[in-house]
């Protein structure tokens, strides 16, 4: 039962990953979501899944908050 779980939770956790796959933060996430799942009760294949996908989304915050400090305040002269 708990392969079938996993087995599972890793395919929903790849089908809700974008179509153009950036591997920033995915695989320092499952690193050390793999080792944390290992060391509480064996499930590192779900904890890797999840480190994955909490990688990418700080990842995405991180781009997107030097996104926003690069862009210029806005033009006032209109």
């Amino acid at each position: 039962m708990k392969t079938v779980f996993g087995s599972v939770a890793i395919v929903v956790a790849i089908a809700c990953l974008p179509a153009p796959a950036d591997a920033k933060g995915c695989i320092k996430g499952a690193l050390v979501g793999g080792a944390a799942g290992h060391y509480a009760g064996h499930h590192g294949l779900l904890g890797a899944a999840a480190g994955c996908i909490i990688g990418r989304h700080e990842a995405n915050k991180a781009r997107q908050s030097q996104d926003l400090q690069r862009r210029p305040a806005g033009d006032s002269t209109k």
